[in-house]
């Protein structure tokens, strides 16, 4: 036989043999049977037909065998189908049974594909979280603007995270709580005086109902004074007054201004009648004089008075 020939014979072997180790993995299925994982080899070629990593499956179980659970590959399998993450699934089941904490394949899986971290809420259960709330801002009765900063310690309800709210939700709770303590206040300084008073009307008020989460402290982290509100809103209802005032002023000031004008339209309506009466008085002499009903001498007293009532006027004026 040709040595070219071996050579072609050797690597149609080593190919067959790679394709065949794909399609039975019989080192993954001896792997698994030395860890106590009894999983058939005609299970995991099966596995490859519908389009799941062995691997994945295997040590999933493998690391859960080892830690003391009993888990179904089956299950693993309809997990990883549904575009689960199995091995933080795993993960978080072995940290819930070290922490005693009651949590089934069936729960995490839901939290899982409900799109939450069921393994980072395994922690947070075991180590609390704290939140840090921003700024809110509130008014005591006697006018005076606190701001508060809190810090809330919650830990995550396992039972409540399949539909629980998150953590907008409860910032924004112990926010309301925080504004309702310091409003309902009769001074500013009983807050000053006493923050833990916040905390504690807070943290009566059962904020997590319906969330995901366990609230265990609401601890006031600063409380600042800011604006005099109270002071503000008098000044802006003050300023409100006078530009009123000032309005109806301006309407009285018009009011006056046009009755003047109409008063000067009267008056120059009654000299123009008596411009024209007084045109008409010569024409009345002369009518008198042709039909005798006035004199010389009565011509020469009017005139007289006449003259009489121009000095007084020009006496008057200067």
């Amino acid at each position: 036989m040709d040595i070219s020939m071996v050579f072609v014979w050797l690597g149609i072997g080593i190919v067959g043999l790679i394709i065949f180790l794909w399609f039975f993995p019989v080192t993954m299925w001896f792997q698994a049977l030395i860890s106590g994982v009894k999983i058939s080899l005609i299970q995991l070629v099966l596995m490859r037909w519908r389009r799941v990593p062995p691997g994945t499956i295997v040590m999933a179980m493998i690391t859960g065998t080892k830690a003391g659970l009993k888990l179904n590959a089956n299950e693993l399998e309809a997990h990883y189908l549904a575009k689960g993450n199995v091995p933080k699934v795993v993960n978080a089941l072995i940290s819930a049974d070290k922490a005693n904490i009651a949590l089934d394949f069936k729960m995490a899986a839901a939290i899982d594909l409900a799109g939450r971290d069921v393994f980072e809420a395994v922690q947070m259960s075991v180590n609390p979280k704290v939140i840090n709330t921003p700024p809110v801002s509130a008014v005591a009765k006697d006018g005076i603007q606190l701001i508060a900063k809190a810090r809330v310690t919650v830990r995550t309800n396992i039972k409540q995270l399949v539909g629980g709210a998150g953590e907008e939700t409860v910032l924004a709770r112990v926010g309301e709580g925080i504004v309702s303590s310091i409003g309902s206040a009769e001074s500013h300084k009983q807050v000053l005086e006493n923050p833990d008073s916040i905390s504690k009307v807070v943290l009566n008020k059962g904020l997590d109902a319906g969330t995901a989460f366990e609230i265990l402290s609401i601890d006031i982290a600063d409380v600042d004074v800011g604006k005099n509100i109270g002071a503000v809103l008098q000044m802006d209802q003050a300023n409100a007054d006078k530009n009123i005032a000032q309005a109806r002023a301006e309407e009285r000031r018009a009011m006056a201004v046009a009755q003047e004008q109409e008063m000067k339209a009267k008056a120059q309506e009654a000299r123009a009648k008596v411009i024209e009466a007084e045109a008409q008085v010569p024409m009345a002499m002369a009518e008198a004089f042709r039909n005798g009903n006035l004199g010389i001498m009565d011509y020469y007293k009017f005139k007289n008075i006449q003259a009489d009532t121009d000095m007084r006027e020009s006496i008057a004026k200067k």
